[in-house]
């Protein structure tokens, strides 16, 4: 792992769509509701080692049987982060992919929670996530596909 420092973290972007809405909540039986989770990691980087980490995360609830939407929530929390002088690309690759959305979820968890919570619908906490297994699962990927 590369030494960084977590300089700011932010949200930057979110959003709540519930189109369904009040029709949902005076149905009786509204059926089994599935749940998709996304999760995007890109890096922008800068001068002298700043880097911007965003963690998109996309959780879009919807019933089973008709595709219905029950919510979908888009959000991007960023944190910029100075990365201490590193020469192994891999170790910084793991710590922008691994360490700092590690830092950063429990915000977007929170958030998430406190939206679902606020919107009429039963809280939706996250599961944690393992973002080590989630970037050798990505990087298996690439591997695959070339």
């Amino acid at each position: 792992m590369a030494k960084f420092n977590l300089i700011q973290q932010f949200l930057k972007d979110i959003s709540f769509e519930s189109p369904n809405v009040p029709e949902l909540f005076f149905k009786q039986d509204n059926g089994q509701a599935e749940l998709e989770i996304n999760i995007d990691i890109p890096v922008k980087g800068s001068e002298n080692n700043l880097f911007m980490v965003d963690l998109n995360v996309k959780v879009h609830s919807k019933l089973k049987d008709n595709t219905k939407t029950i919510f979908l929530i888009e959000s991007t929390y960023t944190g910029l982060v100075q990365l201490d002088e590193e020469k192994d690309e891999e170790a910084k690759r793991r710590t922008l992919l691994i360490d700092v959305p590690t830092l950063l979820f429990p915000a977007v968890r929170g958030l998430i929670t406190r939206l679902t919570a606020e919107s009429g619908f039963p809280p939706f906490a996250m599961q944690q996530v393992d973002f080590t297994a989630l970037y050798e699962q990505r990087q298996q990927q690439k591997t695959e596909s070339k």
